[in-house]
């Protein structure tokens, strides 16, 4: 009956986590609440005021807002990929790749995780998308972990860590 229960509710944080929602599972008060921050900052030709007022030089009925460069046209930081440290659970090695756009954490991939069991599989394929959201919304290492995945939690936020102390 318990069994049954953490199935409902792994199966509705993984639904939750496929929609898009970010879900963060805490165990015993691990961690602090993450949060992600999702402020849009205009360049300045593109502010309000730029645009609105004309140059003193220009006459005002010849006066034509300045044009806004393109989002093409704008510096786009190359993406960086590290690959963190494989590290050895009960169950199998875990590693994770890192990618980096500027110094933002754009992505997170698996490169290894246990699978030598099938119930190691079906974890981890649970597990991996929380983890992963979990990384991108702290950006860190710091991170939540997933109820009845805690071996693959810990080797997943080592390797974390070891890909950010390469960066």
């Amino acid at each position: 009956m318990r069994r049954n229960k953490w199935r409902g509710t792994i199966l509705f944080v993984v639904i939750l986590t496929v929609m898009g929602l970010t879900v963060g599972l805490r165990l015993y008060g691990a961690g602090q609440p993450t949060a992600s921050s999702h402020a849009v900052s205009l360049p300045p030709s593109a502010s309000p005021s730029a645009s609105a007022t004309p140059s003193a030089s220009a006459p005002a009925a010849s006066a034509a807002p300045a044009a806004t460069p393109s989002p093409s046209a704008a510096p786009v930081a190359a993406a960086k990929k590290v690959d963190g440290a494989v590290e050895q659970t009960p169950y199998g090695p875990i590693q994770v790749e890192l990618t980096y756009t500027g110094t933002r954490i754009t992505a997170v991939t698996e490169l290894q995780a246990p699978n030598d069991r099938g119930r190691s599989v079906e974890i981890n394929a649970q597990a991996g998308p929380i983890l992963e959201q979990e990384v991108l919304s702290s950006q860190s290492a710091k991170i939540d972990t997933v109820s009845g995945a805690t071996y693959t939690s810990d080797g997943y936020a080592q390797s974390v860590q070891s890909a950010i102390d390469k960066s």
